[in-house]
C-alpha cells in the first residue's frame, strides 16, 4: 500500500503529522518540534500564538528560531511595550537586526505587515494584534506565502475558538518555569493535553528599574530603546 506522502506531499493520514508541506525552522525546543508538522515553525505561512497575556515568555519561546535566522532582520510590529536593546541582546538578538514599527492605527499596521511579507525583506515578522478581521488574516496568510519569512501573529487567548486561515495555532499560557502549549490547530491529529515547555530564566544584567525580558513596562523604560518606525 502506498503511503499518502508518496502520492502527494500535501496528503497525510489523520493519525500522523503532516510532513514536507512547508520549509520549517527548528523551534529549538525538542518536545515542541516533535509536535509540529514538519518538525518546526513553518516559514511562508501565518502562525498564530494565542496568549493568555503578554509577557509570559513568548519571546523566550521564539528565541532559538529567531537566532537561527542569521543576520536577517526581525520586524516587531505594534508590540505591547517598547523593545529594550539590553534585554533583546541577552536573547542573542542584535539591536541592528531589529526593526520596531509603531503605526498609529491598526489598519496601518496590517498594511505594513503585508508589505513586509510580500517584499520578503525580513527573516521574521512578529505582529501583535488585539482586533483583526478574518479577511485581513487571509490576506496576510496569502502575502506570507509569497515569501520565506517566519510570520507570527500574537493575539489574545480568547480568540482561540474563532476560525482562522493560519495553518498552525497554539495557545500559550503561563506555567512555573516555562509555558503550557495547547494545540488549537495543526495539520495532524488532535492533542488535548497541553505540552509544557521549560524556558530557562534569563539572568539579565539590567538594573532593577529597567523592563524585564518578557514583562511589559508599567511606565516608560529608562533603558535605551530601539527607535520606532512610524507608519502614517
Amino acid at each position: 500500500m502506498h503511503s499518502p506522502e508518496s502520492i502527494h506531499p500535501s496528503l497525510w493520514r489523520a493519525s500522523q503529522l503532516a510532513r514536507g508541506m512547508n520549509r520549517c525552522i527548528d523551534s529549538g525546543h525538542a518536545a515542541l518540534s516533535a509536535e509540529l508538522p514538519g518538525g518546526g515553525w513553518p516559514v511562508g505561512s501565518l502562525i498564530e500564538l494565542l496568549l493568555q497575556q503578554n509577557g509570559i515568555g513568548e519571546l523566550r519561546l521564539l528565541q532559538p528560531a529567531l537566532r537561527n535566522l542569521g543576520r536577517r532582520r526581525i520586524a516587531l510590529l505594534q508590540p505591547p511595550y517598547p523593545p529594550q536593546t539590553l534585554a533583546l541582546a541577552e536573547l542573542g538578538l542584535a539591536p541592528s537586526q531589529l526593526l520596531w514599527i509603531a503605526p498609529t492605527r491598526n489598519a496601518d499596521a496590517l498594511w505594513a505587515a503585508e508589505q513586509i511579507l510580500r517584499a520578503d525583506s525580513c527573516g521574521a515578522l512578529l505582529c501583535w494584534q488585539n482586533q483583526v478581521r478574518n479577511e485581513s488574516l487571509r490576506r496576510l496568510h496569502l502575502a506570507a506565502q509569497s515569501g520565506g519569512a517566519l510570520f507570527f501573529m500574537l493575539r489574545p487567548l480568547h480568540f482561540a475558538p474563532d476560525a482562522s486561515p493560519a495553518i498552525l495555532r497554539l495557545r500559550v499560557a503561563a506555567a512555573a518555569g516555562g509555558v503550557q502549549i495547547g494545540f488549537a490547530k495543526r495539520r495532524g491529529p488532535q492533542r488535548d493535553t497541553p505540552l509544557f515547555i521549560p524556558l530557562p530564566f534569563m539572568h539579565s544584567s539590567l538594573p532593577s528599574h529597567h523592563v524585564s525580558l518578557d514583562r511589559p513596562a508599567p511606565a516608560p523604560a529608562a533603558a535605551r530603546s530601539i527607535s520606532p518606525t512610524l507608519v502614517e
